[in-house]
């Protein structure tokens, strides 16, 4: 869409300075509005921004300006405000080292407990992963005009601080648009209703609306970036778009000079939602142009049935945008899941895209010659509150690779696999794309049902060759021999054994002249797990399937050498010429199970593993012991802070590893007893577990290697009733603890019993006054859909402050005895409902529907008709109206869907007019509820959520005793309140992972109901029983308290005057013994303050 520039031609394409300076100002004068509470931690700064009304675009003032590059003569590209972060056409190139961008995806607005951030963090660096991309949520941090809050579950600086701690960079992708699922895209809902102009446009009021919200992003990130010590290397402008269209490339613009006049110094990143060519040149372009793909889709129902890989990703780059490198900004990595009976679960999209799926699809990514990948999602999170845009349930597992309740899967063991190949891998963070077995002449392959394709470095001539079934959607198995490039020649591999296996939806890397700390493998049919230097010799594990066949060619050195005598592992000299004669050929056969020591020496260990075995085995980052320079701000981040690791085998998970003198201490979690396997530089002596001394067996750590063995037992000490089982594909990998543990640790997780209940809907009671709510008498409005029907007034939730969960509406008129019925469209989104009362007297409920998004419903026109004798002649009558807002819409394909219609779209009594509306939702709007701790999004309108019934100490005391399971009494429609509590008490270094289980976990049932679940006041699950399919909605520490009371509430909704009877129970879905620890709650306790 835009002619191709070069370089010097982009980057004077990139600024329009007028419009940066104009920003400037505008950013400046916004900060000078800005209120900080100076009473809170600078890592949670409080804004309260008021724009002043005389601010305009054209206010002059000066901003930062782009710094010359200190390397003139550097062969890299950079943003032209820093070197610290480059690039060619190649790859990144951070602090001076080429990089390849390997990221997950996470979201900490979706799990509200800043202190268990670094818990995922840790399992996501476990993978090899070095980066984490992160959204964040405008309407989650700008709950009204001009106030900004990132205090508490909406801070950055515990994320930025977590990621230094662990090690990952991160890029930040603050909107405002985020897509993602969630309610208005991310849109503030306040900006959905007062915004007159298009929103992602450059209209003035829109402007207005995001700019505090993003200077505010913009400020708390400036001192994080990596420039100044922090781990954040790129930002986002925006998300998922087009550079067509009025306006749009204008506010690109915009939100790019913003960004840098507020210090934002890093390279500005583009995901295109597709192969669209946006903001790559011209007005608006950004640094880094990438693209997203879902090549699986989002339909879960049938996760076995494949689709083809795409093979065009190289040839688009090429053609687009070949001075940068390949960047995928989001590749799938899971799907949601939506509402309806016929929906699949979570376990179904995890299987969709599986371990077989990543295998690969992501190395389709490599050998499309892809260096920046970002994984959506690795951990997907719990969408609580009215987070959720109406097409998802409340969670947001996603399929990912870690599980919503934070456990790891076989699919973050294959990410592993793929993340520690990765990292001991730097010759592969640049390669030229040669081609593939398509061409014979180029990559001769013996089996045209097998497919190949080469890159090579072109500086070392480091050779990989990624292999895959032609039709990568079959399952049958394919041998082939290929002909591979080597710095001895060409040679057909293998030599030894028979064939490559590539079993059905499997891809591997074939390497030649693969460089492993100082030494070189001349070739490897077997996968690299792990390369490099472990103390001071050169360590290379291997991998395959124990039913393959499996060859490498490696020159051993070092003295004291010993070769492993397992009888199906040959070695032999096949070469001819002096190149091949230093190397040994190493034929391994079918049938090699366990860790097999092939080759140790003073200066080499070389393994080899099954792909069960290798599983088990991480290779955590020693940080750097430096104390200047970029060793000691960075000295956990592996290759700019460090290069030493050791090879851990048996825990779950391995969280940490440090050496201090000869001890190296590990920290990490256990779900079972297992043998510990330890391959450390010689110079330790000992070892350490969650602090506690690991007993070693030096006989048997010398089988493994004679130098830096160990071998060890770690006891799994934990018992626990009530574990549930599930689909949710939790990994079987084992586990375990400290040899000299002791006692059994008991968890013991309580029945939920005691409840106390109370009626949730006194407004359609005769003696409800509604007079403290407001009028809703507005005739304009700035939604896009207008009011279909009625007298002109408009019932919009919004555009009164009441944008989020259930709203209730009031209209009196005075009855003559001719009212018969009314007539009301009403729009709450996919899958809403609404009920609807004639006085006390229940008229019928309106069902939206979904089924797995089809048959949507989001709009419902029906009449209501009135019993005989319900009207009061002569008297004010009321309609009340319990209507369920599902969250606005996404972007779509217009750019005013966010600005939904949630509400009475249309009106009419068959007879005579409304005196009066009047609305209710949350207590205090978007302006002034009470709940600033746990946000804007927490609370709906009900009754009790009005009073803070959900809210831990609320007195109950005076209530009546009813089981959940006898539903409302009387067994009408409403809304009641269920309450109760229960005691936990957890042990330290305990991971209990718990969730609140619906109905059995039996998914949709007949029911007509909905039910509002609140856990110490936050609002942790919507569940819709005539729909379906969530049941179980996990909770974490810090949510729950592990150590003291917990308070468990349940809005129930009875659509219909039948009875509804569900059960609801605490459940335990996993325990592991170590954790994060250092998880803090924060559940603020009821207070009448606010409430009415």
């Amino acid at each position: 869409m835009f002619p191709s520039l070069l370089p010097s031609e982009r980057r004077q394409q990139k600024w329009n300075w007028s419009s940066f300076i104009a920003l400037s100002c505008l950013f400046l004068a916004a900060l000078s509005s800005v209120q900080v509470d100076a009473r809170r931690p600078s890592s949670s700064l409080h804004f309260r921004s008021r724009l002043p009304s005389s601010l305009s675009k054209g206010t002059n003032v000066t901003g930062l300006l782009p710094v010359q590059s200190n390397a003139t003569n550097s062969p890299f590209k950079t943003d032209g405000f820093q070197n610290d972060v480059q690039w060619d056409s190649f790859s990144l190139v951070v602090k001076g080292q080429r990089f390849f961008l390997h990221s997950g995806e996470f979201h900490t607005f979706r799990l509200p407990v800043p202190s268990m951030w670094l818990d995922i963090l840790q399992k996501v660096k476990a993978t090899g992963m070095n980066t984490i991309s992160v959204y964040t949520h405008w309407g989650y941090s700008n709950p009204s005009p001009g106030v900004v809050d990132f205090t508490g579950i909406r801070a950055l600086q515990p994320l930025f601080d977590a990621a230094m701690e662990a090690g990952i960079w991160i890029i930040l992708r603050p909107g405002p648009y985020i897509n993602a699922e969630t309610t208005a895209g991310g849109i503030a809902h306040w900006a959905t209703s007062q915004v007159k102009g298009d929103l992602r446009t450059n209209a003035t009021d829109y402007m207005k609306a995001w700019l505090p919200y993003i200077s505010g992003i913009a400020n708390l990130t400036a001192p994080n970036q990596i420039t100044r010590g922090g781990p954040v290397i790129a930002v986002q402008v925006d998300n998922e778009y087009s550079q067509n269209g009025f306006g749009r490339p204008e506010y690109f613009e915009e939100l790019e000079n913003t960004l840098r006049a507020a210090g934002i110094v890093v390279p500005t990143t583009y995901n295109d939602p597709g192969e669209l060519e946006s903001f790559i040149n011209g007005t608006g372009s950004v640094n880094l142009y990438g693209v997203d793909a879902y090549p699986r889709h989002f339909n879960c129902s049938a996760p076995d049935v494949w689709s083809s890989v795409v093979m065009n990703y190289h040839d688009y780059h090429q053609n687009v945008n070949p001075s940068e490198p390949l960047f995928f900004p989001e590749f799938q990595g899971g799907a949601q899941v939506a509402w309806g009976p016929d929906s699949p679960q979570y376990s179904d999209c995890r299987e969709l895209t599986n371990e077989q799926f990543e295998d690969v699809f992501y190395k389709s990514l490599w050998a499309a010659n892809a260096k920046m990948l970002n994984f959506y999602m690795i951990y997907g999170g719990t969408s609580w509150g009215s987070l959720p845009y109406p097409g998802t349930v409340t969670s947001y597992d996603y399929g990912a690779a870690i599980t919503e309740n934070r456990q790891l899967t076989e699919k973050h063991v294959e990410m592993k696999k793929q993340g520690l190949f990765i990292r001991s891998s730097p010759e592969f963070y640049k390669t030229n794309w040669v081609g593939n077995s398509s061409y014979p002449d180029v990559v001769s392959i013996s089996n045209r049902f097998a497919f190949v394709i080469q890159l090579k470095n072109p500086d070392s001539g480091a050779n990989f060759y990624i292999a895959r079934l032609t039709d990568n959607t079959a399952k049958n198995v394919v041998n082939f021999t290929m002909e591979a490039k080597t710095s001895a020649g060409t040679i057909k591999l293998p030599q030894t054994v028979s064939s490559i296996t590539i079993s059905g939806r499997q891809s591997k890397v074939i390497v030649t002249d693969y460089k492993f700390g100082n030494s070189r493998a001349l070739y490897s049919t077997a996968p690299v797990f792990f390369a490099g230097r472990i103390g001071t010799r050169d360590v290379l594990l291997l991998y395959g399937d124990s039913n393959q066949e499996h060859e490498a060619a490696i020159a051993l050195t070092g003295s004291e050498g010993v070769k492993t005598t397992n009888s199906r592992i040959k070695f032999s000299s096949q070469g001819t010429s002096a190149e091949l004669k230093k190397t040994t050929v190493i034929g391994i056969t079918t049938g090699v199970k366990g860790l097999v020591t092939l080759w140790d020496s003073t200066d080499q260990l070389v393994l080899f593993a099954d792909s069960d075995t290798v599983a088990i085995f991480s290779a955590p980052v020693i940080p750097s012991t430096d104390t200047t320079g970029d060793g000691q701000a960075f000295s956990n981040f592996w290759s700019i802070g460090s290069n030493e690791t050791v090879l851990v085998g048996g825990p779950y998970l391995v969280r940490s590893a440090s050496v201090s003198g000869t001890q190296l201490a590990l920290t990490g979690d256990l779900n079972a007893s297992v043998p510990l396997t330890i391959i450390a530089p010689a110079t330790v002596q000992n070892i350490t577990w969650n602090g506690q001394l690991v007993e070693t067996n030096a006989t048997k750590g010398s089988t493994v290697t004679k130098f830096g063995g160990f071998m060890g037992q770690l006891n799994f000490t934990v018992a626990s009733n009530n574990v549930s089982t599930d689909s949710s594909g939790t990994q079987n990998v084992t586990a375990g603890v400290i040899s000299d543990a002791g006692e059994m640790i008991q968890v013991t997780i309580p029945e939920l019993t005691g409840w106390k209940y109370a009626d949730s809907l006194p407004e359609i009671q005769t003696e409800f006054s509604d007079a403290s709510w407001t009028l809703a008498n507005h005739t304009t409005t700035n939604i896009p859909d207008k009011p279909l029907y009625g007298d002109g007034r408009v019932l919009y939730g919004c555009d009164y402050e009441f944008c989020e969960g259930i709203v209730l509406w009031r209209g009196h008129f005075e009855g003559t005895g001719k009212e018969k019925s009314v007539n009301f469209t009403i729009d709450g989104g996919e899958a809403f409902a609404a009920s609807v009362w004639l006085n006390d007297v229940f008229l019928n409920t309106t069902f939206g529907n979904s089924t797995n998004n089809g048959n949507s419903i989001n709009q419902t026109d029906q009449l209501f008709t009135f019993p005989a004798d319900a009207v009061k002649s002569g008297k004010d009558n009321v309609i009340t109206v319990v209507q369920d807002n599902m969250g606005n819409d996404e972007f779509g394909f217009g750019t005013n869907l966010p600005k939904s219609a949630r509400g009475i779209r249309g009106f009419q009594l068959n007879t005579g007019n409304f005196s009066e509306w009047k609305v209710q939702g949350k207590v205090g709007g978007y302006t002034n509820f009470p709940d600033k701790v746990r946000g804007v999004l927490n609370e709906g309108g009900t009754f009790g959520e009005r009073q803070g019934w959900h809210l831990p100490g609320f007195d109950t005391s005076s209530w009546s005793s009813r089981d959940i399971t006898n539903g409302l009494p009387n067994n009408t429609a409403g809304v009641g309140f269920f309450v109760t509590t229960f005691d936990l008490d957890i042990p330290e270094g305990v991971d209990a992972l718990l969730s609140f289980t619906f109905d059995g976990n039996s998914s949709a049932t007949t029911q007509p109901y909905r039910a509002l679940l609140f856990v110490n006041g936050w609002m942790m699950g919507k569940r819709v029983a005539n729909l379906g399919p969530q049941t179980k909605f996990p909770v974490h520490q810090g949510i729950l308290d592990y150590n003291g009371q917990n308070t468990v509430a349940v809005a129930l909704w009875a659509m219909e005057s039948s009875k509804v009877s569900p059960s609801l129970a605490l459940t335990l879905d996993g325990v592991l013994q170590g954790g994060v620890g250092g998880i803090v709650t924060n559940n603020p306790a009821w207070s009448a303050e606010g409430r009415q």
